[in-house]
This record gives structure tokens, C-alpha cells and sequence, in this order.
């Protein structure tokens, strides 16, 4: 362990009572609770360096100490530890003191000079040297943060006005992230601070930083934790698929912590005064124009020397923080809503009025859906069962036939454009056919029955004589199922009585009752 440091000012006294007093060490030892040794060590020291009383009363206690440890051939006997360096390789994963007290004392004996003989510290005082060194430090930097393990987010109080004509039309928040060990600042404006600017910013602080931290760690805003617990709070889905997404935590820090993530706490003071300061003046109509003046600020504050160690928060941000990131995704994040629905007998969920399927065998049981802006995907305990596009058409239906029950698979492939299309393949007429049978009733699917009756009409007479059946049936202005059946049984007296006038009037209704089915 190494002996405690002796006070500046009892040595001071020391002096004093020597030079001015007259007093022997003995005396002045006795005096002042030191040992003698020390009294003759630095009178010693005072005398080597050329001091009196008078010139060691006009000195201060940190002056004075100089003095008196530079003119002490003992001191030069201790190489000095870059002790700046050291702490930000503290930052990288599986550092440790012992590990660069040893690369110190290797460095020291590699630049051994004769005639300046160095030796390195013992451990314990190079350890104590070190944390007197981190006492000196801004509290902020005296956690010790892993390369790339973290990074704090958090909304700046202050916000921006926007202006249009000269009137206030809404405001714009700061969003600020910070990684753990560099401090490498990221500032972007938003809005609002709703879930999705949170997460939609915190995305593009991502992409601005070029990778993915261990932790993300915001304060508890409503709209990221639905439970804010000291110990388990509980997140929203949307936060979660998030970090599923890119693969990291989030951890939100203690309620009414802010020491929990003072790094981000610094890059907001630091934002409000070197970027929200210098744009006090201006007006801003969008939250665009905010962000376009925001990125030279923000790149010359991560680019500024700091004041007590070496570099800047972009080179070290670039040594130890970037190299230890994770790797983006390859597909850009999307925002995503949750809802929790359950399936209709039809095999079908309804999320904003449009109905989307699912696999009939969960009929009745509680789904999950995952809502993106282009897609719909239906999740069963964690697993997609289903995933559809999204369509914002309120009362339709999105079905995969694969979803039916398989009874209702074969009438479900039905649609007017197949009907047309089989038709087609058939001849023009029957195609023309088919379309104003679906056209003649108040909806298709009461046509469905008829137009199935006139197409197996082919398999019995052929295409051929269909066809011609149904250009005949469009010259007589009919396209009805009993009529182009009559043509081709030949039936034409009944056809023309039937296509009359008097015939079609209600008078001679049991009369083409009778005559149809003869």
C-alpha cells in the first residue's frame, strides 16, 4: 500500500519554523506530528532548489510542491504514465489495470536512457496514481464503459420554434443519442416525441453510427414502457420487435435516475449549448430545415479536442467504440403496431375493416397481428401463420384459397374474371356471354350457377356449336341459359315466342312454364 500523502500546507509550516525560526528538525517535528526524516528530506529539497522564506512565502501550496518535486532527483527516478490513454483503453473489452501496469513497466524499460535512468511504479502506486488522475475527470467520465456495449438516448428539454408566416405552426424535438466510451454525439429532429419518432430516431442513430450496440438505454417515456419497475419494467411490443429486429436489449434506465445514463445527459447539455445556442436566432418552417443545420454543428461538436484527454469523440469513437459494434440488419427497420384479434368463422381477422385469412384450423383462437405500412403478418405463439399485404379498402376481403376449409376451396376459385376467362377460351361469343349474364344481376355471384350451366354445355354439344348458340343468342338480343339451350336443341318456335314481347308478358307465364321443360 502506498504511505499517505503529507500535507503541502504542514510542510510549508515546516519550512517556515526552519528558515525564518531557526528551529532544529527535532523541534519542528515535534511540533508538527512529522517525522524528522521528512523535515530533513524537505529542507533538503527547498535548499536544492534554491528557496527561502521569503520566496517560499510568496509561492502557493500546488507551486510550491513543484518547486520542490522538480528540483528532487528522487522524482526523476519515476517514469510518468500517460495517464489520458490509459483511461480510454480501460473502455475496450478485457482491459485492466494490471494489464496496463504491465505494458507500462515494458514501455518504461524499452526507453531506458543512461543518462537518465527511469523506473516504472510499483503496482499499488500506479493504481493510486491513476484513480487520483480519474478524481480530476468531470463525473460523467468516471464510469467505465465496454467498447460498444452502450449507447444512451434521450429528448433535449429545450425545442424549436417553427414558423410559417409569421406564426408559430408547431415545435421540433431533439432527439440525442451517445455511445459509452467515446461520447460520439447524434442529435436528429423530430416532430414529436411519440413512440415512433423514439424509435424512428433511435434507427437512424444506428445507421449514423454504422452499427449496433449491446444496450440501448433511453429514460421511461410512456410511449416506449408500458410498466416503468425498478427492476423489471416492461416494455411495448413495438420496442421489442425493435430490438428483435436489430438484435440488441433495451434497458431503460431507473424512474428519476438520470445518473443511469449521464453520458447522454452530457451530450444534451453539450447539444444545448453548442448547437441550440448557435440557432437561437433563426426561424424554421420544417423540421427537415432544422435538421439540415443541425449536421455541420453536430459533426464540428463531435469533431472538438477535449479538454483533459486526447482526441476527440469521432477518433475515439472510431478506435475502440466502432470496431466493437455489431453489424446493421440487412433490411432497413420498419415501424410496426401490434393488435391482438381474434379468427372469424370464415377464417379471416379484420384489422381497420379490411378482413385478411388465416389458416382455417384456428377458427376461434386469439392471433396476434404485426402491422407494417405495406404488410399484415399474423402471428400464432411467436410463429407466422399468415402474411399479406396491406390494403386500406374498408369492407374487403384479402383471402389465400389455401386457407378454406377444403369444401370451400373449390367454390371459392370462382370469381367473374375466371368465368370470363373460361369462356374466352371457348370463342368471343361466349365470352360476351358469360359477361352480361354476371352484368344482368344485382350481384355475380347470383350468376355463378347459370354461367357454370352454360359453359358444360360444351362438353355435351362441343365448343364449336356452343359458340355459334351464343352469337345467335347475341343477335337476338338474350343471353340467358334457357335460350342458348333451346337453340341448340333446335327449339327455335320456342325460342322466338320466348324472345316476343307477348311472350315474356306475366299472361303467358304457365304457358313457357310448360313449353321450356316438354
Amino acid at each position: 500500500m502506498p504511505a499517505l500523502r503529507i500535507n503541502m500546507r504542514k510542510l510549508k509550516d515546516a519550512l517556515r519554523l526552519k528558515f525564518e525560526g531557526g528551529q532544529s528538525h527535532q523541534q519542528i517535528a515535534g511540533a508538527l506530528g512529522l517525522s524528522k526524516g521528512v523535515v530533513t528530506k524537505y529542507a533538503g529539497l527547498a535548499v536544492a532548489a534554491g528557496l527561502d522564506w521569503p520566496a517560499i512565502s510568496a509561492l502557493d501550496e500546488a507551486a510550491l510542491e513543484r518547486r520542490l518535486l522538480t528540483s528532487s532527483r528522487a522524482s526523476q527516478t519515476y517514469a510518468q504514465a500517460d495517464f489520458g490513454r490509459l483511461h480510454q483503453e480501460l473502455g475496450r473489452k478485457g482491459v485492466t489495470l494490471m494489464l496496463l501496469w504491465e505494458e507500462y513497466c515494458a514501455q518504461v524499460g524499452d526507453e531506458h536512457h543512461a543518462d537518465l535512468p527511469l523506473k516504472p511504479w510499483r503496482y499499488s502506486q500506479f493504481c493510486e496514481n491513476y484513480r487520483q488522475f480519474a478524481k480530476r475527470l468531470k463525473r460523467s467520465m468516471r464510469q467505465v464503459h465496454r467498447a460498444g456495449e452502450k449507447m444512451f438516448i434521450d429528448y433535449a428539454g429545450p425545442t424549436i420554434a417553427l414558423v410559417a408566416g409569421g406564426q408559430e405552426v408547431g415545435r421540433a424535438n431533439l432527439f440525442v443519442a451517445a455511445m459509452g466510451v467515446s461520447g460520439y454525439c447524434f442529435c436528429l429532429a423530430t416532430p414529436a416525441q411519440t413512440a415512433r419518432d423514439w424509435l424512428g430516431a433511435t434507427a437512424q442513430a444506428l445507421t449514423f453510427y454504422g452499427g449496433v450496440p449491446q444496450l440501448i438505454i433511453p429514460d421511461n417515456p410512456r410511449a416506449l414502457v408500458t410498466r416503468a419497475d425498478r427492476y423489471e419494467p416492461l416494455l411495448t411490443d413495438s420496442v421489442q420487435d425493435f430490438a428483435c429486429h436489430y438484435g440488441c436489449s433495451v434497458l431503460p434506465a431507473r424512474a428519476y435516475h438520470p445518473q443511469d445514463k449521464p453520458k447522454v445527459e452530457l451530450s444534451v447539455l453539450l447539444v444545448e449549448r453548442w448547437i441550440l445556442a448557435r440557432l437561437r436566432k433563426h426561424q424554421f418552417a420544417s423540421v427537415e430545415e432544422v435538421n439540415d443545420a443541425i449536421t455541420p454543428l453536430l459533426h464540428w461538436l463531435n469533431q472538438r479536442a477535449f479538454q483533459k484527454l486526447p482526441g476527440s469523440r469521432a477518433s475515439v469513437f472510431a478506435q475502440i467504440d466502432a470496431p466493437a459494434l455489431m453489424a446493421l440488419p440487412l433490411q432497413p427497420w420498419e415501424w410496426a403496431v401490434f393488435k391482438t384479434v381474434r379468427v372469424h368463422i370464415d377464417s379471416h381477422v379484420e384489422f381497420e375493416g379490411h378482413r385478411y385469412s388465416v389458416p382455417n384450423a384456428l377458427v376461434g383462437l386469439a392471433l396476434e397481428l404485426r402491422v407494417t405500412a405495406h404488410a399484415v403478418e399474423v402471428l400464432h405463439r411467436g410463429n407466422r401463420v399468415a402474411s399479406h399485404t396491406r390494403c386500406v379498402h374498408k369492407g374487403g376481403f384479402t383471402t389465400v384459397i389455401e386457407h378454406l376449409p377444403e369444401r370451400h376451396q373449390h367454390q371459392a376459385r370462382w370469381t367473374p374474371e375466371r368465368l370470363i376467362a373460361w369462356g374466352a377460351r371457348i370463342g368471343v361469343a361466349c365470352a360476351a356471354t358469360v359477361q352480361k349474364m354476371l352484368q344482368r344481376q344485382p350481384h355475380p355471384e347470383h350468376a355463378y350457377r347459370a354461367c357454370l350451366g352454360l359453359l358444360s354445355l360444351s362438353k355435351r354439344y362441343g365448343e364449336a356449336r356452343l359458340e355459334a348458340a351464343c352469337t345467335m343468342a347475341l343477335a337476338l338480343g338474350t343471353s340467358k341459359y334457357t335460350h342458348i339451350r333451346d337453340i341448340l336443341l333446335n327449339r327455335r318456335d320456342l325460342l322466338q315466342a320466348s324472345t316476343t314481347p307477348e311472350w315474356t308478358s306475366p299472361a303467358h307465364a304457365h304457358v313457357r312454364g310448360a313449353n321450356y321443360y316438354q
